[in-house]
This record gives structure tokens, C-alpha cells and sequence, in this order.
């Protein structure tokens, strides 16, 4: 068996399920494991204790996020969001006052 490099725990699945399911699942996996930013001390101690839930090891602050990662990341597994089609606002024109004659 012939060893595959790059891919850290997804090595566990072996031969099976394919070369480019196994690199995504290595790069969530990879930044799932990172440490995160603590909204409360704004500081990058915190870390995922289970699905949706973190602690922070400076604050000891715990509180709940995504399920896989805190914030959205662009690019990471996941699809960006597609922005909705802008609508031009043509400017109002000023309505003409009728004056009234006397």
C-alpha cells in the first residue's frame, strides 16, 4: 500500500472513497483543529470542544459557534455565497410644483 502524504488523519480511510473527497474532508478536518477567535477577549485561544461549542483557554469563556468552524470561511469546503443581482436605483426626479394663479 503505497502511503498518501498531505492528507493527515484522513489517512485513516485508506483506498476508499477517492482522492478529492479525502482532500476536502483533510482541509476541514485541518481547520476545524486551528485555534479560534474568542469573541470576548479577541484573542485565538479558543478551541472547538464539540459540535457548535468552544472554550476559550484564556477567558474560559465557553459559548456556541457554527458546527464545523465558528465563523464562515470563504473557501474552506464550503461554497461561497452567491451575491444577489444588484438593482439600480434610478435618481427620483424632483416633482414639479403647479403653482396656482390668482
Amino acid at each position: 500500500m503505497k502511503a498518501e502524504k498531505g492528507l493527515g488523519s484522513v489517512k485513516r480511510f485508506g483506498v476508499r472513497y477517492g482522492k478529492t473527497v479525502k482532500d476536502r474532508l483533510a482541509r476541514i478536518e485541518k481547520e476545524q483543529k486551528k485555534l479560534q477567535l474568542c469573541p470576548y477577549c479577541e484573542q485565538l485561544k479558543a478551541k472547538k470542544k464539540f459540535a457548535g461549542v468552544y472554550e476559550c483557554s484564556r477567558c474560559n469563556a465557553k459559548f456556541t459557534g457554527r458546527a464545523f468552524f465558528l465563523i464562515k470561511a470563504a473557501g474552506v469546503g464550503v461554497e461561497e455565497e452567491k451575491e444577489a443581482p444588484k438593482v439600480e436605483e434610478t435618481p427620483e426626479e424632483p416633482e414639479e410644483k403647479e403653482e396656482e394663479s390668482e
